[in-house]
This record gives C-alpha cells, structure tokens and sequence, in this order.
C-alpha cells in the first residue's frame, strides 16, 4: 500500500514533489484555531493500516510542534500502521550541551519528544556538531538526506573556475563534499564570535582562491552575519563577488536583506525552508531517505 502524506501549512510545494517522487497518495491535514489560542487538528483522510507521512519543514518550530504531535498523535489513534516524520529542516539540535549553569538542553528533549510519538524520522542535513549522528539523542530510527550532490551539481552547472569556500569551521563538512562533487578546490575560513551579531572573519588562503570564483557555503544562515563577513573577508584581498549558498535558509528579520547589500553575486538555498532565494531542490534525496526508512521500520 502507498504511504499517505500529510503536510504542515507551508509545505505545499515541498510536498508535492515528495509525492510524487514517492508515488504517494495525498491526505489533507486542517488545523483550526479557537480564540484563546488552542488549536484543533483534522486528518482528513482513512490513515487504518497505511504508513502515515507527516511532511513539516521546522523553521519556526514553536509554532508547529504541537499541532504537528496532535497529528502524529491522532495517526497513531485512528489506525495508522506507522507514523513518520519527514523534516526537510529539523530543528531544535544547536543546544546539544549546556552551556551556562541552569539551561535546558532542548535538542534531548525535542528528540525524546518526537521519539515518542513517531516511528521513523527523515531529514536533511541535520546541523549536527557535538552529536554524530541524530542516533546518539532519537529513539526511533532515522534517515539523512544528503544535499551536497545537488548542491554540486548545482555549481557544475552554472559556475566557471569555482573555489568552495567555508565561512567558519563547521562548515567544512558540507564545503568538502560539496568540492568533491564539483571537483573543485577548497578552503574554509577561522570565525571568531564576540556574540550573536558580532563576529569576525579570516582572509582566505590566496593560493587556492586566486583567479577563481568563490563560492561561499553553509549549512544554515539565520542573522547571515556569518556570511556578510565572509563576503568582507574575499573583498578584502580582491577577489570577486561571491556566490552564496546554504542548505537552510533561516534567515531572521531584515538578515537576508543585510546579505544583499552586502553585494554577492547571487544568494541561492535548498528549498528545505520555503524561501525567496530557493534554486536548489533535494526533494529527490529526501524521497530515497524516506523510502530507506519505509524500507527499515518494515523489517
């Protein structure tokens, strides 16, 4: 039997790809919302005895946890077989220690919570830093697309002479496979941060970069600020304006904005967050993932 997917306001697009690269059939998901701030959640479809997919890209997640474990609650209840989750962008994993006296380590508790109510969990490069792998803190299997090879591509296709450039450290895993996939050098840049929207930024290694077109990319840009140095730090020892991609585009007030005049040659994001700058899809990735782990809850 196919999988039923439902999906979060927001996801319509996303979702209709992932449909149809899965062969999918369609439920509707209604949310309403009373006048004291409650919400009511309908599955508009018979969910007995089918894998039920819940397609939520979370960006914003305080808004769209608990309707989205009402859903995955009500699956569960009204007869579905399984119940997944598919998250282009899964959040809640930047707190993975605590790092002042008294804080709460959400990215354990936001997975405890999910683990709790879904059988499976798909994603796309997940902003893993401390963690190895999403297993070391879910309880449920998961699945990890991987969106270098479209980013790759995507370079190949539309860039001459390309240098992959990382804005900081944590970058770099992305920036290689990336690289590798283009067939192109790279190098990342040092980051020091003096708070959330004073950081400093490295000149790059001038003999890798030297006539050639940098490419900038992260994983996640929210405030860009990150970036927006970066882009300082290339002009700074005379090199072209840069193109800039990241897999996540969480860009907060007025960020994406402040990164346009910051003058790159072009902004570009994967479409796991609905954003002006999408140009990049890993719907196809993401489909191959969440057939893995159809494949795997069934065994």
């Amino acid at each position: 039997m196919k999988p039923l997917v439902f999906h979060l306001p927001g996801d319509e697009v996303f979702a209709a790809g992932l449909v149809r690269a899965l062969g999918a059939d369609v439920g509707r998901l209604q949310l309403h919302q009373f006048p004291d701030g409650e919400s009511l959640v309908r599955l508009d479809a018979d969910v007995t005895g089918r894998i039920v997919v819940l397609l939520a890209s979370l960006a914003q997640p305080d808004i769209k946890a608990l309707p989205l474990l009402f859903a995955a609650d009500a699956a569960r209840d009204l007869g579905a077989a399984r119940v997944l989750l598919v998250a282009p962008y899964l959040a809640y994993l930047r707190q993975d220690r605590r790092f002042n006296a008294g804080e709460a380590i959400t990215s354990r508790t936001f997975a405890a919570l999910l683990s709790s109510l879904f059988d499976g969990i798909a994603t796309v490069d997940p902003h893993l830093h401390r963690y190895h792998s999403l297993g070391e803190i879910y309880g449920i299997p998961t699945a990890v697309a991987q969106s270098a090879s479209a980013v790759a591509a995507w370079v190949v296709a539309n860039v001459v002479r390309p240098v992959l450039i990382g804005p900081d450290a944590e970058s770099e895993q992305w920036v290689r496979e990336v690289a590798r996939g283009a067939n192109a050098p790279y190098t990342v840049l040092r980051k020091i941060r003096h708070g959330d929207l004073n950081v400093e930024v490295s000149l790059p290694d001038r003999s890798i970069v030297a006539g050639r077109q940098p490419v900038l990319i992260d994983d996640i840009v929210a405030s860009a600020q990150t970036m927006i140095r970066a882009i300082a730090s290339l002009r700074q020892v005379g090199l072209p304006a840069p193109v800039c991609i990241c897999v996540h585009a969480l860009f907060s007030t007025d960020a994406y904005s402040a990164l346009l005049t910051a003058a790159p040659l072009r902004v570009l994001s994967c479409d796991t967050v609905l954003h002006a700058s999408n140009g990049i899809s890993v719907v196809g990735p993401l489909a191959v993932a969440v057939q893995d782990l159809i494949q795997a809850i069934k065994t």
